[in-house]
């Protein structure tokens, strides 16, 4: 296992307001983890966090770029649903505190959708008819 920058560090250091986080290497990069649910990332020495519907405006209104990649397979560029911390919440723990709990409330938020996709996806047991065994 590669071990983590001081980058990583220093982001998981800013992060102890907040609560517990650690560090999962992941696709050339970190993923971030607190209570065992992922809501962010560093790749390339730069902090995302988890962004959706609720939150994308916090972001965008400060000009918070996504974490972008190229896929591999096939060369397509994918924009994920992460977005850079802003810069001064990497400067202190009481200003990291309220940005990584935004990211963790919209990683909290994406499961419980896709349950719902998973249930309505979800075949209906055949019923049981007479005469079919048990």
């Amino acid at each position: 296992m590669p071990k983590r920058s001081e980058f990583v560090e220093h982001v998981i250091e800013t992060m102890r307001s907040f609560g517990p986080v650690t560090a999962r290497t992941m696709f050339g990069g970190w993923g971030l983890y607190h209570d065992g649910v992922f809501f962010a990332l560093v790749f390339d020495d730069t902090l995302y966090l988890k962004s959706d519907a609720t939150n994308a405006a916090e972001f965008e209104a400060r000009g918070l770029h996504p974490f972008v990649f190229e896929s591999k397979t096939d060369g397509e560029t994918i924009t994920t649903s992460y977005r850079q911390a802003p810069p001064e919440a990497l400067d202190s723990p009481d200003e990291m505190a309220p940005w990584a709990r935004s990211a963790y409330g919209a990683a909290l938020r994406k499961p419980a959708v896709r349950r719902e996709k998973a249930r309505a996806r979800t075949p209906k047991p055949a019923r049981k008819t007479r005469g079919s065994a048990t």
